[in-house]
């Protein structure tokens, strides 16, 4: 396959896989090593060394305070498992964008964008990548695997996804959470994609999810991605609007400057319960505001992430 050709004929799998590839070769031209690396191999106790063992895993700073050879023994040597959870409901799907154009990302196009590449860099290191796509239902759930069939695979679910003109599709986050954390089999990294546009109670039962899904031990990344223009600041100008909720299909006339204090102070509270909550419960909190830009916010939460385990 020829991909300059396959790009010619507006193949965005191919697209989508070779901007992938860019984003990550010029991420990790400025780093020494990968932020994921090495991430499950978990120390489970030490056992007294005998001649004829590897010395790879002697513990070396044990042996300067009790003068005897320990090594570190591990419940289980593998490579890092990544699971990718992306919210595809309809409020994913604003504002209109142009595809893979990086200045002009809607939520999903940046959720399947940074999927993409972090599949791309989790591939390189031969570690595996699973994904679940939902939005009231499961529409995809995979088991993480390391093979390039697999990772063709899931290029082609995260096209299918940036191909879908949504409907008025509303969404279940906590129920899928859930789960999912009953049905990974090991300790993964989970990272989820979402807006979190909804109620109290509603991001009340997701925190019960991410916190089910920490309790079996999952390390766990909220990508909370949203529009920071519109959604935050509320900036929609001083002329009489019709919004209208894309998930439900209702619509509320109103003039935006009348109610635009109002929305921030809530909004700002809202921003600040979910940051709270994550650093409360050891989650890595990642503000993606889509109109920073892909290449920033990307760019931050793998610097971050070196930082956070």
């Amino acid at each position: 396959m020829n991909p300059l050709k396959t790009l010619s004929q507006n193949n965005s799998l191919v697209h989508l896989d070779l901007k992938a590839q860019q984003i990550v070769e010029g991420f990790m031209s400025g780093l020494h090593k990968s932020p994921f690396h090495g991430y499950s191999a978990e120390f489970a106790e030490h056992k007294m060394y005998h001649p004829g063992n590897s010395t790879r895993f002697i513990d070396w700073k044990l042996f300067a305070r009790t003068e005897k050879l320990y090594t570190k023994k591990f419940e289980e040597e593998t490579n890092m498992r990544c699971h990718l959870v992306i919210d595809q409901s309809s409020s994913m799907y604003f504002p209109p964008s142009n595809r893979l154009v990086l200045d002009d990302l809607n939520k999903i196009g940046f959720s399947v964008l940074a999927s993409a590449a972090l599949m791309y860099l989790i591939q390189r290191q031969r570690d595996a990548v699973g994904l679940s796509l939902y939005d009231q239902n499961t529409r995809l759930q995979t088991q993480a695997k390391s093979s390039e069939r697999h990772h063709q695979f899931l290029l082609g679910k995260l096209d299918e996804v940036w191909q879908l003109q949504s409907k008025n599709t509303t969404t279940d986050t906590a129920g899928n959470l859930d789960q999912l954390a009953q049905q990974l089999p090991r300790r993964s990294m989970v990272i989820l994609f979402s807006d979190l546009m909804m109620n109290r109670e509603q991001r009340e039962a997701i925190f019960d999810a991410m916190r089910h899904l920490k309790y079996r031990n999952h390390a766990v990344v909220l990508m909370h991605t949203f529009d920071g223009e519109t959604e935050r600041d509320f900036d929609f100008g001083s002329m009489p609007r019709k919004f209208k909720d894309v998930e439900t299909g209702h619509e509320l006339p109103l003039f935006p400057k009348q109610v635009q204090k109002v929305y921030q102070d809530r909004i700002a509270q809202y921003f600040e319960d979910i940051k709270l909550n994550c650093a409360q419960h050891k989650i890595q909190y990642v503000e993606a505001d889509i109109q920073k830009g892909f290449n920033a916010v990307f760019t931050a939460f793998l610097v971050a992430r070196q930082k956070f385990v």
